[in-house]
């Protein structure tokens, strides 16, 4: 039997699961799951990337115990962010995509290249934090000066098993740099900022066999853990999906980028999927719960928290996309300072932020029927935010459209499904 690791690694946590074909059913089992997160440093917002790859050796090595007919490994992650390399020598630090530093930066870029022409161009929404803002930032702090290489967060790590460097596309077009007509890195907009050339390279596809990691092939899946996510959903049609984790990615398949003037309005991406377009959008996702968790009630389990705020009834809302719930100080504060009257109880903003994130689903949604033209008749729902029934139902409710939750590791069975289609 053969037997594939797929190591999907979220903003908060990383898992290591092993897949296999029995019967015809995939068959998984989770070996090993480690914690994420960003750290403060010289006052940024930084990934400790040296842990994460030791991370993803030990639990590559317990997968390996646990399976000796494991033939090969893929690494998926969040997107935008990457580290910048010398030769083979890293340039700490790596930064994460909620720090500051691209805020003084962006007028600039936009002066070069005005945002009109990059969302005709890469069809990517706007976010503070899109690599070619970040790529920017080191442009001009010089961070850039004898640079050999950038690498997204996947493809460094699958570097430094089996040697070899990669810019998987999926990933890639996270960044805003990568032309949705050719699917490739966009040169035109590449000279007209100012960065080094030598940095954009041909673009890999997922499927593609980078090398090996003591005897396992390294492959590249969809690295940007959405793109696996969409792989991994068991889809009758083609309908809209929420890929619900510390971001909310609503989005559907379409055979080709839309870049017109309403999907720029609207804030809709364009990102590479395997053989079609992902024309989806960030919604601000269970981020707003998580963090008003740590700061309201540490620890205390989710499933109390979302029964307690059904059962309030505290009803105003706010924008779950406003940019203050990006990386506040405090996500109290931030959600007082947009209601008029905030809430009594810690329940009360519980509540707020679930139906908040419901009325995000059906604009995101309005907005995707009329973009494309077509209606649909249920959305799918994926990740971590699927076992919330409560959301769910929220979510039915405010769209009109049947939900269909599926609490499975969607990210994961994407990521081994194009290990197996390589394989074959």
């Amino acid at each position: 039997m053969q037997r594939y690791l797929a190591i999907d690694i979220g903003a908060s946590s990383g898992r290591h699961i092993v897949g296999w074909m029995e019967n015809g059913e995939l068959k998984t089992e989770e070996v090993f799951r480690f914690p994420n997160g960003v750290s403060e440093k010289d006052g940024h917002l930084v990934w400790d990337m040296e842990a994460l790859l030791r991370y993803v050796k030990e639990g590559i090595s317990k997968a390996r115990e646990r399976f000796d007919d494991l033939v090969s490994l893929s690494v998926d992650t969040w997107g935008v962010d990457y580290v910048l390399l010398k030769g083979d020598e890293e340039v700490w630090p790596c930064y994460a995509y909620r720090d500051s530093r691209t805020e003084k930066v962006i007028p600039h870029v936009h002066e070069k290249v005005p945002f009109e022409t990059l969302y005709a161009h890469t069809g990517i929404q706007f976010q503070p934090f899109n690599t070619v803002y970040q790529l920017c930032a080191d442009l001009e702090a010089g961070r850039l000066e004898g640079v050999t290489d950038f690498l997204m967060v996947p493809c460094y790590l699958m570097y430094k098993l089996c040697g070899v460097k990669a810019h998987e596309y999926t990933n890639a077009t996270t960044g805003g740099l990568v032309s949705a007509k050719t699917g490739e890195y966009d040169q035109e907009l590449i000279k007209g900022l100012g960065l080094p050339l030598n940095l954009f390279p041909k673009l890999s596809q997922p499927g593609t066999v980078l090398g090996e990691y003591e005897g396992l092939k390294v492959v590249l899946c969809a690295t940007h853990d959405t793109g696996s996510a969409v792989e991994g959903i068991p889809m009758e049609g083609n309908q809209p999906y929420i890929s619900s984790g510390t971001w909310s990615l609503f989005g559907v398949k379409t055979d080709k980028a839309l870049t017109d003037d309403a999907s720029r309005e609207a804030n809709y991406s364009n990102e590479g999927g395997v053989g079609y377009n992902r024309y989806q959008k960030n919604i601000m996702g269970m981020w707003l719960v998580n963090r008003l968790r740590d700061e309201l009630c540490p620890g205390k389990p989710f499933g109390e928290i979302v029964a307690e705020a059904q059962e309030k009834h505290f009803d105003e809302l706010v924008d779950a996309d406003d940019p203050i719930f990006l990386a506040p100080a405090s996500m109290k504060e931030a959600f007082d300072s947009l209601l008029p009257h905030p809430p009594k109880c810690p329940m009360g903003y519980f509540r707020c932020a679930y139906r908040s994130l419901a009325q995000s689903y059906k604009k995101a949604l309005e907005d995707l029927e009329k973009n494309t033209g077509k209606t649909y008749d249920r959305v799918y729902i994926v990740g971590g935010g699927a076992k919330n029934t409560y959301l769910n139902a929220l979510t039915e409710e405010a769209t009109g459209k049947k939900v269909v939750a599926l609490p499975i590791e969607a990210t994961a069975v994407g990521n081994l499904l194009i290990q197996m289609k390589a394989s074959l």
